[in-house]
């Protein structure tokens, strides 16, 4: 840290660090860092990272302490790439959560509480690894440090299938991106076209997906209830059009459209 502040540039970006955290940062302060420039241009995404860095490294530095109330610098775009990672315990983790571990990002599937006696108060999780798709078990201690990954959540709309992918666009710039399949799971047979879905990314890769928790679709095949007959069961499988079977109210007749709750593929109601 000495070393840094003691160069030429990091003079510069501690200068306006501090100014902006005391709330008086002003262009005399900019202008420092604008005549101690690094030799490359690509370099001024490094001043800024190293400046918010600078911010959070000396709150508790004895020689160079900055007071905690940066609110300006710490709201800045910037300072969102110093808090992807966080750590919490392991009673803290919950199914669709974001973590590292053993240098592999995996999403939490499963998370379920148990007591082992002497042993204590153990988390059973079931993880999914988001590069392969595969699944694996483990237990946290409730007092264990986890590291937690903060992801980007964006809309695409849903565009088609095509072997392994799902294409999907960004409704305001067009741009396509393409999702493996294994992060719809069973929600997969619910896509519809122009279908509205929510994307979780971390460093621009899609980690997970979710799909409207409601989704119309169409009864394919379903057996006529007969007149008369006492023994009709209330529920009966009906095939929709997307290929999935639910349960729906016997009074469901084929070419109806029904609400169908995606997250248990229960019937809702009628469309």
């Amino acid at each position: 840290m000495r070393g840094v502040v003691r160069s030429k540039v990091g003079r510069a970006l501690y200068s306006v660090a501090a100014a902006a955290a005391a709330g008086t940062a002003s262009a005399t302060s900019a202008a420092a860092v604008s005549r101690n420039p690094l030799k490359h241009p690509g370099h001024d995404w490094l001043i800024v990272r190293t400046l918010a860095s600078i911010c959070w490294t000396t709150q508790s530095h004895s020689s160079y302490k900055v007071h905690t109330g940066a609110g300006a610098l710490l709201a800045s775009p910037w300072s969102i790439t110093q808090l992807r990672h966080a750590r919490f315990s392991g009673a803290d983790v919950r199914p669709g959560n974001v973590i590292e571990r053993k240098g592999k990002i995996y999403q939490v599937v499963k998370a379920q509480h148990t007591t082992q006696g002497r042993g204590g108060a153990i988390i059973q999780v079931e993880l999914r690894d988001v590069d392969s798709g595969s699944k694996v078990n483990e237990r946290f201690r409730t007092d264990e440090s986890i590291e937690k990954v903060y992801v980007e959540e964006k809309s695409f709309s849903y565009l088609y299938n095509e072997d392994d992918i799902v294409v999907l666009m960004e409704p305001e710039t067009y741009a396509q991106i393409n999702v493996p399949k294994h992060l719809f799971g069973e929600s997969l047979p619910y896509l519809q076209d122009d279908m509205k879905v929510k994307l979780q990314l971390y460093d621009e890769k899609p980690m997970s997906v979710s799909i409207p928790p409601k989704v119309t679709c169409t009864v394919a095949e379903a057996q006529v209830p007969i007149k008369g007959s006492t023994a009709t069961p209330q529920y009966k499988k009906v095939k929709l059009d997307n290929g999935l079977t639910v349960q729906v109210p016997s009074y469901v007749l084929a070419g109806e459209k029904i609400i169908i709750n995606t997250a248990d593929n229960s019937f809702i109601s009628r469309a």
